[in-house]
This record gives structure tokens, sequence and C-alpha cells, in this order.
């Protein structure tokens, strides 16, 4: 990681120099990796008890959220202090129920073509077991225009 010379917003959060965002603390987001050359990023989340069903599973709509915390990354890492990313759509497959604790997700570019990109993530077990998958489109945005993205 290269983090170290790189500055903005994300890059103070990978460094512990600012903290995550509030919604990423919620999920229990930490910062295990990232390659902004290559557009990969490997995080970690904790899914609390807070976060479960009747049948005691992590609800679907919090391991989406943990996607979606993966892949925003995986491109933000990417670009400029000045840039910002803006998430047009997340397809989620949810592969097997999982319980409370530690959550790896792994996300990378699989595509950038100017202002568009193409990404994709998986959520794991500790041990490997694939529990979610999403992929994603974004748009790279001003970060003064971050607020107001459609």
């Amino acid at each position: 990681m290269d983090g170290e010379t790189r500055t903005g917003v994300f890059w103070d959060a990978v460094r512990g120099e600012a903290p995550v965002p509030p919604a990423a603390a919620t999920l229990g987001f930490e910062f295990v990796e990232v390659d902004p050359d290559r557009g990969t990023i490997e995080l970690a989340f904790t899914a609390t008890e807070a976060f479960t069903n009747p049948a005691g599973n992590v609800l679907g709509a919090f391991v989406a959220a943990m996607l979606y915390d993966t892949v925003g990354p995986a491109l933000i890492a990417t670009l400029d202090p000045d840039q910002f990313q803006s998430t047009l759509d997340l397809n989620t497959r949810f592969l097997r129920p999982t319980r409370p604790g530690r959550k790896l997700g792994h996300g990378r570019i699989v595509h950038r073509s100017g202002d568009l990109a193409h990404l994709a993530a998986e959520l794991t077990e500790p041990d490997g077991t694939l529990i979610a998958t999403a992929t994603a489109t974004a748009r790279v945005i001003p970060l003064t225009e971050a607020r107001n993205a459609v």
C-alpha cells in the first residue's frame, strides 16, 4: 500500500488519522489491505447481534451494506483527492446465511472507462467460505458534487 504518499479523506482514514464514516463504523469497518495500482481492496467488518434476523442470521441488508462499503472504497482508493464516486447500481447475490462475527470484503475494479467504473466484491467468512457477491457500476464525480450526486 502506498497510502503514506497519497492524500485525501480516504487515505487519512486508511492511516487512522481520521475516523471512517459513521455508516462504515456501524458495520465494524476495518482496513486490511489496499492496492490502488491494481484497483483492489480488502476490508473486514464485524457483524454484531444487532444485525440479525429472527433466525439469528445476519440480515441480508447488512450483508449488502458490507459489499457496498467494499466496492466503493476499491474505486475511491484510485481517485485523486478532489474526486469521489457515486454508485449507480449494486447487484447482490446471497449464497449462504452467515452468523454474527468477522467478515472479509474483497473488492476490485473490473473495468474503468472515463468516469464510469464496473466493480465487483465478495464477502467471505475468515476461513474463505463465500457468503455473498456483488457487482456495481459507479461514476467518478468531483468531491464538491458528492453531496448532490444523482
